[in-house]
């Protein structure tokens, strides 16, 4: 069982860092009692047209990705800033609403995937990349990235909308996720160009 912070437009992924502003009371317990534990706060994202999740029963994907507090620094007024590091994806399988919080029984979604298959992939992301990623992310990614940890990184920190990098942590596995991302990022090039219409990958 792990607690569950859902927000309407935040996606975490595996190994990349995410910073956090924690002020809900509610939130406030959550991160308390996690530091106390093991520190893993689980990361969904709330459905379509839903802002907040004011009585716990907003609709959330199930699919999400567990995170851990990495370092935390509790203000005089008892709010948070806290940064989260990706452990791994996960499934919901049942939510428990004891806590002022959520919480959910999950299951690890392990992601496998082919060396040759991987470096293809990747190069075709290379060339989708050319002269699109802004120079603030840039300063975000290490030169000594693996190939999966890369693919993370920019599906979470480029500009997509965030059902587009839900449908890219759904993705089965990096090799898939690497290719929606090329996919996604030619879109946007012709869409810059007048070329296509805007759309969501689905």
């Amino acid at each position: 069982m792990i607690p569950i912070f859902p927000l309407p437009n935040v996606v975490l992924f595996p190994n990349v860092f995410l910073p956090l502003h924690i002020f809900e009371p509610r939130y406030k317990e959550m991160v308390r009692d996690s530091l106390i534990g093991d520190r893993i706060i689980g990361m969904v994202l709330l459905r379509e047209k839903q802002d907040t999740d004011v009585d716990r029963s907003s609709s959330v994907y199930s699919i999400g990705c567990a995170g851990l507090i990495t370092h935390y620094e509790q203000l005089k007024d008892g709010r948070y800033n806290i940064v989260l590091r990706g452990l791994h994806k996960f499934r919901i399988l049942h939510e428990d609403l004891s806590r002022t919080y959520r919480q959910a029984q999950i299951e690890t979604v392990e992601e496998c995937h082919s060396a040759e298959e991987l470096r293809e992939a990747r190069l075709r992301l290379d060339l989708s990349l050319e002269q699109r990623v802004p120079s603030n992310i840039t300063s975000k990614l290490s030169s000594n990235m693996d190939d999966g940890d890369l693919i993370n990184a920019l599906s979470q920190y480029l500009e997509f909308e965030p059902i587009e990098k839900q449908a890219l942590l759904e993705r089965n596995g990096i090799v898939e996720r690497c290719r929606a991302l090329s996919d996604l990022l030619e879109i946007q090039s012709l869409t810059d160009e007048g070329r296509f219409p805007a759309t969501h990958l689905q």
